[in-house]
């Protein structure tokens, strides 16, 4: 299989991971119980400790190994800085689709990095892809809660996601033909990325995950981190 032809089918099931999410959301059993709350939770929470495994095992050591500090600083503070403008735009309007705005600002860089590095570095770009759609999923099945409360019907909000779930395929193609072999580019758009997280995970999910008198959250948090050391781990021994 050609190396276009393997970046379209990760990239493909990345985004298929958005549709999951939903899809999952639109089942969700009793939403209003004390277990579909927790349930609801644990998720959120497994999607944050993903996240910050991305940037932990791709992301980060990417820009640190290409980038010098100045740009490395420069990049991630803009990442941060990128996604703090967005989110107080986000509460002056009030708008309660924000978490797939963030998501689609977030998944956006990545994809277009998973197919700049895939030609040059597999592990690498099959890794990103992986953490991809992990991320993906909870992300989605916020996003699908998100739509409801705006007023969204469940197959509406469903099918609000179908598209979002191809952009990741038109970025990733993107990064392998216009960026593959510009290394220090895909760094910066990595380092964009982990910056953006970051600033996610804290501002957004850690506070929406936690849930007083109950071990679920905290627990898939750390089991989606394991889920990206795992990942890492698999990965590390292909060549």
């Amino acid at each position: 299989m050609s190396d276009i032809a393997q970046v379209i089918l990760y990239s493909l099931a990345s985004g298929v991971a958005v549709l999951l999410g939903g899809f999952l959301a639109r089942l969700k059993l009793a939403p209003d119980s004390p277990l579909g709350r927790e349930i609801s939770h644990g998720v959120i929470a497994f999607g944050g400790g993903v996240l910050v495994a991305a940037v932990a095992f791709v992301l980060a050591p990417r820009g640190i190994e290409l980038l010098s500090l100045p740009v490395l600083i420069s990049v991630f503070l803009l990442g941060v800085i990128s996604f703090l403008f967005l989110d107080r735009l986000i509460a002056r309007r009030g708008d309660r689709a924000g978490q797939l705005m963030a998501m689609m600002m977030d998944y956006i860089p990545e994809a277009i990095a998973l197919g700049a590095i895939f030609s040059t570095d597999r592990k690498t770009g099959l890794l990103l892809a992986l953490f991809i759609g992990m991320q993906n999923l909870p992300e989605a099945y916020n996003s699908f809660g998100d739509l409801r409360r705006s007023g969204f019907s469940p197959n509406k909000a469903l099918a609000i996601l179908i598209p979002f779930s191809l952009v990741g395929v038109a970025a990733a193609v993107a990064g392998y033909s216009f960026l593959s072999g510009h290394q220090e580019l895909v760094a910066c758009l990595m380092v964009f990325s982990a910056g953006a997280i970051l600033y996610i995970v804290f501002q957004d999910i850690a506070p929406m995950a936690k849930l007083r008198n109950h071990w679920t959250p905290a627990t898939g948090a750390a089991l989606g981190f394991l889920l990206g050391m795992i990942g890492e781990k698999i990965l590390s021994g292909m060549v």
